[in-house]
């Protein structure tokens, strides 16, 4: 298979970013999935204005320390949560990469998506890849300059959007607008926004496949995950080559099926040639080149599916083993259940308090006038919970003990942390030792929420 790869390709054929690459329009059921994943992003632009429960449902509330993902809010108490998302993320992609190589570059990675979305809108202004070559070519003139500013400004309307879209997720999204617009937005606002703006106007609009080969680490790395039971698009070299030139209804033996048409490197969004490999770094694997083709194999009478998804293994003619008999496929998807597993453990059983309790150290204790000792503590006592709530602070350890400094219940405000000092007393006679550990209890009054917590301190004596 190798020999005949190598014998059909002259060489491969990699923009290093010194031509414009104006893919040609293609229909057919790979461009289709291409278009339906766009719903995914255009999921991700309108979710910040999504309320739940009077808030936004989605929340990277960074100056308050919260996440907040419809009705579950995490702290930084339970970031460690993140560390198993970022993992099962990873693993997933891994798994996708090693089953169907880099279909996530080919239909759901940004870039891949905004350049779409950016062509989309050049072939639209400017017309097919012939007139945009053409009106490359063109001197400045009236026309050329209307379409570009034309162009240039639906690209930077899109930017704008991208940038105040990530914004959106840090901050109220409504209220956002309302600052861009009366310029009274934080400078972190205009610095994020300024940055995705110019980013996704140069990415998208102008350095598009050079994004992919430069700065991309993925395409690099992606050999060390697919092997020769990976499903990509194929080019059946055995039954292409060698290539000629063809008539509809005429069968020549000494020719293969590939017209050598070359349609499918024109309708290639990185102006690949799959015919050379099926492994390029260039490749993102959308499957367009697929459309093309089985389009050309209609037309000369020719069997659709000289290019297509299959593994090496498959183009030899030897069957697919079972993705649950792959080793690779069968560790990624161990490691992602338990991530999933441990993600789910810590979202049930996540405290509705976060308590820290610190027995002040200047002065450690103070002898009072009727005898008795003093011990000063500091309570921060985050609540979790989207309502308010009643608590109960109770000590005990030491007979006799009093608690100064609280009431008989503390109001916890929703989602927010409350310090408060407590002071302890007690006679000298009953404290045994230099430190005595002595235990705090802090449970719910009524409410919904459940809460019955108990910490371990000390009390101290001369």
């Amino acid at each position: 298979m190798e020999k005949i790869y190598n014998e059909s390709a002259e060489h491969f054929d990699v923009n290093l970013g010194g031509k414009k690459i104006h893919p040609k329009k293609v229909s057919g059921r790979f461009r289709n999935y291409k278009n339906f994943t766009w719903l995914f992003w255009i999921g991700y632009i309108l979710l910040p204005y999504l309320r739940w429960d009077g808030q936004q449902a989605i929340l990277f509330d960074v100056p308050h320390r919260q996440f907040h993902l419809f009705s579950i809010t995490v702290y930084p108490q339970d970031i460690w949560m993140l560390s198993f998302l970022l993992i099962l993320l990873a693993m997933m992609l891994f798994g996708i990469t090693a089953i169907a190589g880099r279909v996530f570059c080919g239909y759901f990675c940004f870039q891949t998506v905004w350049t779409d979305w950016f062509v989309q809108i050049e072939r639209w202004i400017e017309g097919n890849p012939t007139q945009r070559k053409k009106l490359d070519a063109a001197p400045w003139g009236a026309v050329k300059i209307r379409k570009r500013l034309f162009k240039y400004f639906i690209w930077a309307l899109i930017s704008l959007i991208t940038g105040i879209t990530f914004v959106a997720y840090f901050t109220d999204a409504y209220q956002l607008w309302i600052d861009i617009f009366t310029l009274e937005a934080h400078l972190y606002v205009w610095v994020t926004l300024l940055t995705f703006f110019i980013g996704t106007f140069l990415f998208a609009g102008f350095m598009r496949e050079q994004v992919c080969l430069w700065l991309c680490p993925y395409a690099r790395i992606q050999s060390v995950m697919i092997d020769k039971d990976s499903i990509l698009p194929t080019y059946d070299a055995r039954r292409g080559e060698p290539r000629g030139k063809a008539k509809k209804g005429v069968i020549d033996a000494k020719y293969g099926d590939c017209i050598d048409c070359k349609v499918c490197v024109a309708v290639c969004p990185t102006g690949v040639d799959i015919r050379n490999s099926a492994l390029q770094e260039g490749c993102i694997m959308c499957g367009v080149c697929i459309d093309a083709c089985d389009d050309i194999m209609e037309k000369v009478d020719k069997p659709r599916g000289l290019i297509r998804y299959n593994s090496e293994k498959e183009i030899e003619g030897i069957d697919l083993p079972a993705v649950y008999k792959r080793p690779r496929v069968i560790v990624y998807a161990a490691i992602s259940l338990f991530s999933i597993m441990a993600i789910v453990v810590g979202l049930l059983n996540i405290p509705p308090l976060a308590t820290t309790i610190i027995h002040e150290r200047q002065p450690l204790y103070a002898m009072m006038s009727n005898g008795s000792i003093r011990n000063s503590y500091t309570f921060k006592i985050l609540n979790k919970t989207p309502e308010a709530v009643d608590i109960k602070i109770s000590v005990e350890g030491i007979d006799g003990i009093v608690m100064k400094g609280v009431g008989e219940t503390v109001t916890l405000k929703p989602n927010r942390l409350i310090p408060f000092n407590v002071q302890l007393e007690a006679m000298p006679d009953k404290v045994k030792d230099k430190k005595v550990p002595i235990y705090f209890t802090i449970t719910g009054v009524d409410g919904d929420v459940k809460i019955s917590e108990r910490y371990e301190n000390f009390f101290a004596r001369p």
